[in-house]
């Protein structure tokens, strides 16, 4: 243990490319890669509207965020304005809530990780594939923070070439027709309409709509660690909005007119299913990396900015002083433990419910992205 009583003071190792990229991929994950099938079939071609306005909200909430972190940029981020402000409880309703959401969120991550590996491998269970990688990421976030920045980093990288190329490569198959007789923008209006069940369907999803952005407060988070915060946290603050425009109203529109919406199932990735539908293996097989990458990416991001919040609470006395705790590298070895400990219980529920545990997390995480909007 003496490694870890170095002293409570996180290191700035992040710098400003870490920083715009950790924010330009932050939002792109399995909410949108996977969660959004479930969306589709409940909302239709109305999932784009709903991505629309839930952007909206996103884009105030990081404007609001950014402005208050750049005055004061301390770990706990929005968990350290609200006990500032409003008072202990607040700090630690806010806190506490964010991080059993986001230890949801890994557990939800890691089950689709697995979900993926069985694109090529079926036979490898799901709990499998969920434990390797549960064990190498957090081993990387032992390390120090520039390991975590070089790596969210390059993920970001593929997620954001990724997601544009298939854009353009869906707008080619779209307007070339190569994407055979079916692929029409009137797929987006001809299959029961724009909205096939009504506002209603709409509503009931934003819950999971707005768990798809997800992702953006991190660059909050990260401020404490920032080399220059002043510079990089509003640049990365105010590109949310051409972030959202491109990589989900744009990717979702250009997905839904390939195909009809309706051969959408709520197991498989909508992104990997049409293409692999048009009969383009190797496209899917590409996205498929691509959509295990953002997985793994997320739930890189869960296990920092799970381990920063508690290290934020345990600053303003709402968790125990032990997880103030940092070693000579300046990681908050305690803090990723113990939220390590916690998520491993998602290795345990895909051993036991291997078909209904992504929908089973998926629903525990709606409902707590409800609750802490509640609080917020």
């Amino acid at each position: 243990m003496e490694s870890q009583q170095h002293g409570d003071q996180l290191k700035r190792g992040l710098k400003n490319r870490h920083i715009q990229l950790i924010a330009l991929g932050g939002a792109i994950g399995t909410g949108l890669f996977l969660g959004s099938a479930s969306v589709i079939q409940s909302a239709g071609p109305g999932i784009i509207l709903g991505y629309a306005i839930a952007g909206f909200i996103a884009f105030l909430i990081m404007r609001q965020l950014g402005e208050m972190v750049v005055e004061e940029p301390v770990a706990g981020s929005f968990s350290h304005f609200a006990y500032k402000y409003w008072g202990s409880f607040a700090g630690f309703a806010s806190g506490w809530n964010y991080w059993v959401l986001y230890v949801l969120v890994a557990m939800a991550e890691l089950t689709a990780v697995g979900k993926y590996i069985q694109f090529w491998y079926p036979e490898i269970p799901t709990w499998a594939s969920a434990a390797a990688f549960f064990v190498i990421i957090n081993a990387i976030n032992l390390t120090n923070v520039k390991v975590f920045g070089e790596m969210e980093f390059w993920f970001a990288i593929i997620k954001v070439i990724a997601v544009v190329a298939m854009i353009i490569f869906g707008g080619w198959l779209l307007f070339s027709g190569n994407g055979g007789p079916q692929a029409s923008v009137s797929n987006l209006w001809n299959q029961g309409g724009f909205l096939p069940h009504g506002f209603t369907g709409l509503v009931m999803m934003m819950a999971i709509i707005m768990f798809s952005f997800g992702g953006l407060e991190l660059v909050g988070i990260t401020a404490a660690e920032a080399d220059n915060p002043e510079q990089s946290i509003p640049k990365a603050t105010n590109q949310v909005i051409y972030r959202i425009l491109i990589f989900y109203v744009g990717s979702l529109a250009v997905l839904l007119s390939l195909m009809p919406w309706t051969r959408v199932t709520a197991d498989t990735s909508p992104f990997v299913l049409i293409f692999h539908e048009l009969g383009d293996t190797f496209v899917a097989n590409a996205l498929n990396i691509v959509v295990l990458t953002a997985a793994l990416s997320v739930y890189n991001s869960c296990v920092y900015c799970n381990s920063r919040m508690l290290f934020g609470l345990a600053q303003q006395g709402n968790a125990p002083k032990a997880l103030m705790n940092v070693d000579k590298r300046g990681v908050p070895v305690n803090t990723i433990l113990v939220s390590a400990l916690v998520t491993a219980l998602c290795v345990l529920i895909n051993y036991l419910a291997p078909e209904s545990a992504f929908g089973l997390l998926m629903a525990l995480v709606v409902f707590r992205t409800g609750d802490q909007l509640g609080n917020d």
